[in-house]
């Protein structure tokens, strides 16, 4: 009885430990998420607001810059390197950019936070 006991404590924490190295940084939502806006709609969105787009990178602008366009027109786009997060893509590709607006006086630019492929 007390074999059972032990490989059934042992297989318990297997089992908890296999799902937390399969998810090692817990759960996450699920359900529904931001809808992608146009350009034209972001453009109306105040400094720092979230967004979601989805069209075109046409270009590089230099640097992390980039001209971002889609059915509404384009927009400068910010991207760090480590927020491509090995995505490649390239001008004939369509894909969803998540960041925030960055806006003053006299810039307009999104800040972008994640690229997917769509």
């Amino acid at each position: 009885m007390k074999n059972v006991l032990t490989v059934s404590a042992f297989a318990l924490i297997l089992g908890v430990s296999a799902n937390v190295l399969a998810n090692p940084l817990g759960g996450g939502f699920t359900g529904p998420s931001q809808a992608a806006i146009s350009v034209a709609e972001a453009k109306k969105l105040g400094d720092d607001a979230p967004v979601v787009l989805k069209g075109r990178i046409e270009k590089n602008l230099g640097g992390e810059k980039y001209m971002f366009t889609d059915d509404s027109g384009s927009v400068t786009v910010e991207i760090d390197n480590e927020d491509w997060n090995g995505v490649n893509v390239s001008e004939k590709d369509t894909v969803e950019l998540r960041g925030e607006v960055d806006k003053d006086l006299m810039n307009f630019e999104i800040d972008v936070d994640s690229v997917m492929k769509k």
